[in-house]
């Protein structure tokens, strides 16, 4: 907010230096001795110097406004001094009216009222007075190109959840940005997603992973694909990062064996699978083994499926297991296997396997 009452006070001497109507010798005085005491104000009494500052330029300012041309344009002046000081004081608000009634001066140039417009809006933004600081992004923007007040009225929008308006933003700043800071980034997906724009979040996430890109962003890419509904897309993104390095964790690999048997890749997520269990990434339990026996059978190696179905139905010991063993090797045409299978089930009980056995007799 210091920054923006110094821009505003800075304006002043801008102000003085391109004015159109001359002004009267007492008013440059009285406009000098007080943008003085607003510059130097920071002592014991910086509070009752701000209040002094603003209320006589105010009253100034309201004093002047419907005078001559030359009045009109101190009026502007004093309006500025005024937002000045309320902007130090923190009075965002008030500072925004200030430079409301300044841009009204009919003496005041184009180029100054623009000037006055984007301070002002910046005003009204801090404010909280977000409908009012999106109108006058926009009209600002309407006769400037400006990519960071452009950057600030998308996020206005998004905030406002005008997800449309964000998205038309958006569409052009990413044309004319290299590159982007992260809270732009997270900008982008949030618009883009709120907008219905899966696809072109998903596109532009895409153009922008790379070796460094960061986990999140990977994340965020196959999460993308997978509302998009595509899944083999979603399974490729987590294919590259794991091999990148960015994924290590056992929840990470499951993830991406999930991933591969959605997207139509099992046998390359029983590939991983194998591959963890050698090295110790993941325990050898029911879930894993589960798992395991489902990416093969859903690739159809039935060697593999066999095995796996096997390693589950021993470790567990469940008729459904050994039963679900035993019917998809005789569907595979392994009626030994087969009949081995069943009748374990049948051992522990289980009574729909009584058909199956009747084939072998």
């Amino acid at each position: 907010m210091q920054r923006l009452a110094g821009v505003i006070l800075f304006g002043i001497w801008a102000s003085f230096a391109q004015a159109s109507e001359p002004l009267p010798g007492d008013i440059i005085q009285d406009l000098n001795a007080l943008q003085q005491q607003l510059a130097e104000a920071g002592g014991g009494d910086r509070q009752g110097t701000l209040d002094s500052v603003a209320a006589r330029a105010a009253s100034q300012a309201a004093r002047l406004q419907n005078g001559n041309r030359s009045d009109q344009w101190a009026s502007a002046l004093y309006y500025q001094l005024a937002a000045g000081a309320m902007a130090q004081q923190g009075r965002q608000e008030e500072a925004a009216d200030q430079l409301a009634n300044a841009r009204q001066r009919s003496s005041v140039s184009a180029d100054q009222a623009s000037r006055w417009l984007r301070e002002e809006a910046e005003l009204r933004r801090v404010a909280g007075q977000r409908e009012e600081a999106i109108a006058l992004y926009e009209q600002w923007l309407s006769n400037h190109d400006d990519t960071r007040v452009s950057w600030r009225l998308t996020r206005l929008l998004a905030e406002a959840e005008r997800w449309d308006r964000a998205s038309e933003r958006l569409s052009s700043l990413l044309e004319q940005s290299d590159s982007l800071t992260e809270s732009q980034q997270a900008l982008v997906l949030v618009v883009f997603r709120n907008a219905g724009q899966g696809q072109q979040a998903l596109s532009w996430l895409l153009d922008d992973l790379n070796e460094q890109s960061a986990p999140d962003a990977w994340r965020q890419a196959a999460g993308l694909a997978q509302q998009a509904g595509q899944q083999g897309v979603a399974a490729g993104i987590w294919e590259m990062a794991w091999q990148l390095g960015k994924f290590s964790e056992p929840d990470d690999l499951l993830t991406l064996v999930q991933l591969h048997i959605s997207g139509g890749t099992p046998a390359r997520a029983a590939e991983h699978l194998e591959q963890a269990l050698e090295v110790g990434i993941v325990e050898r339990d029911e879930k894993i083994l589960r798992l395991l026996a489902t990416a093969w059978q859903q690739a159809k190696h039935i060697d593999n499926a066999l095995a796996a179905w096997q390693a589950l139905a021993e470790l567990t010991d469940q008729a459904g297991d050994w039963r679900q063993y035993g019917q998809l090797a005789y569907a595979w045409g392994e009626e030994a296997i087969a009949e081995q299978a069943l009748l374990q089930a049948a051992n522990l009980g289980d009574e729909e396997v009584e058909p199956w056995l009747a084939n072998f007799h």
